[in-house]
């Protein structure tokens, strides 16, 4: 049937080919055994959630970047005898969409501990991995629908899970050979008090948002943001001197305590830093890539402590995760006191890095790895059973379909589809009962009954 025009998806959203399905499942395979490495347990939550509870979670620019999802019926009747004035108010909202798709997935997991508290075990760790939606300007890196795979603990406020998600994050770039990394930390206290020196503390939300575009445009810029969100000349002029303090998080944690000597909040930020180096010094953690910059800040709202965020070097795109503390984030829904810390990987920026840095693994392929060809209705009897009991070996393979069609014409498939072996058995091979196995990188051939090509084949995948 002709097109009239090209097919496309929406913009920011994609569709994965075979090959980039079997790439995206070794970025996620390897933060799933790393997660259940530390004890954390998986869960999932709905893709929609009611708008009020994603609502006022995120921040200023969050909110407007959230997708609403219409609700359903014919509701422009039931709005039509309403007023002009409310029609174009914000109350119209929640008569025409009160749900939305999930922003991340942090938010609603504060809403699950709510819900099932009495069935859960605390401190509960849980991880999780699913797609969210950002109403973002798509571009490299950034996309409208995307995977996010995070892990969270929920109710317990020891430092030594912020030093476990730094093992989590260097343990995970390690496996998938991303050896130049850095992992940036910093504390809201530390925000707080730089917030206050500065003389800007009651405009500590718009002092965040405004050094939080830092990276994307430069000092200059965040001084002119700052100047539109009506900070303080003081605190425009005097910005510059803290943004030349980030570095190796050894050498940084003198020059920023002298600096906040005589702030308590300052103080106890980096008391807290600090507790978390000592932890992963007695566990022999690297320390060399992490950094320490008082700048960093976390666009979301509801961090409290430390805040954290992960970037390879030499990468075109931004970070590859972030997290932090939150103190009372299931507060929100009613349960008190329930201290949260927690990490996100943005999977598509890590699948991103690693294309670009070609360190995919070679045998990463979605394809199955033996073809057995049918040569006629009288070899049934023996290649389907084998084809069964190689399957229940896990071997992956396929059987051609059509009898009638030419050898030739059967491992030319094999080749188009980068099968990398072939099994050919005629009437002669059952005779002997020696099955032919081509290697159709090479062309060599080799005899071999069934249950020593099982062996080949696993020796093939241990090695």
């Amino acid at each position: 049937m002709a097109q009239s025009s090209k097919l496309t998806v929406p913009s920011g959203m994609r569709d994965f080919l075979p090959e980039q399905v079997a790439k995206r499942n070794y970025i996620f395979n390897t933060i799933r055994q790393v997660f259940e490495s530390f004890g954390f347990v998986p869960i999932e939550t709905p893709s929609m959630e009611y708008l009020s509870v994603l609502s006022g979670k995120y921040g200023e620019e969050g909110e407007q970047l959230m997708y609403k999802v219409l609700n359903s019926g014919n509701f422009w009747e039931s709005i039509q005898p309403l007023s002009a004035e409310l029609l174009n108010s914000k109350k119209l909202t929640p008569l025409i969409c009160e749900k939305a798709l999930r922003y991340d997935l942090t938010v609603p997991l504060a809403r699950f501990v709510v819900n099932h508290q009495h069935q859960l075990q605390f401190p509960f760790k849980r991880y999780q991995i699913q797609n969210v939606w950002r109403g973002d300007r798509p571009q490299k890196g950034r996309y409208r629908e995307f995977t996010q795979c995070d892990a969270d603990v929920i109710g317990s406020s020891s430092l030594y899970y912020e030093a476990e998600f730094i093992q989590i994050y260097q343990m995970v770039f390690e496996r998938l050979n991303l050896t130049e990394y850095q992992i940036i930390i910093n504390n809201r206290k530390i925000l707080q008090a730089m917030a206050e020196k500065l003389n800007c503390l009651p405009q500590f939300k718009e002092f965040c948002i405004a050094i939080d575009k830092l990276e994307k445009i430069g000092l200059s810029g965040v001084q002119q943001e700052m100047q539109k969100r009506n900070l303080p000349l003081t605190t425009i002029q005097n910005f510059e001197e803290w943004a030349t303090l980030s570095g190796p998080v050894l050498e940084t944690l003198p020059r920023l305590k002298e600096k906040l000597s005589h702030s308590s909040m300052g103080e106890l930020g980096i008391q807290e830093i600090e507790q978390v180096i000592e932890i992963l010094s007695f566990a022999q953690n690297e320390l060399k890539n992490i950094i320490l910059d008082p700048l960093l800040a976390r666009g979301l709202d509801y961090y409290t402590g430390i805040i954290i965020e992960a970037k390879i070097k030499n990468a075109s795109v931004g970070s590859v995760g972030g997290g932090g503390r939150y103190d009372d984030l299931t507060g929100i829904f009613g349960l008190k006191q329930m201290t949260g810390c927690g990490i996100s990987f943005g999977a598509d920026r890590l699948y991103d890095v690693l294309e670009e840095k070609q360190l995919f693994p070679l045998e990463i392929k979605p394809n199955a790895q033996l073809l057995i060809l049918n040569l006629g209705k009288e070899t049934w009897p023996i290649i389907y059973p084998i084809a069964q009991r190689l399957r229940t070996e896990n071997i992956p393979l396929e059987v051609y379909p059509q009898s009638e069609h030419k050898m030739s014409k059967q491992l030319s498939y094999a080749d188009k589809k980068k099968i990398p072996f072939a099994l050919i058995i005629g009437t002669e091979e059952i005779d002997s009962q020696q099955w032919q196995l081509k290697n159709l990188a090479t062309g060599e051939q080799q005899k071999i009954q069934t249950q020593e090509l099982i062996l080949f084949f696993k020796n093939r995948k241990a090695s």
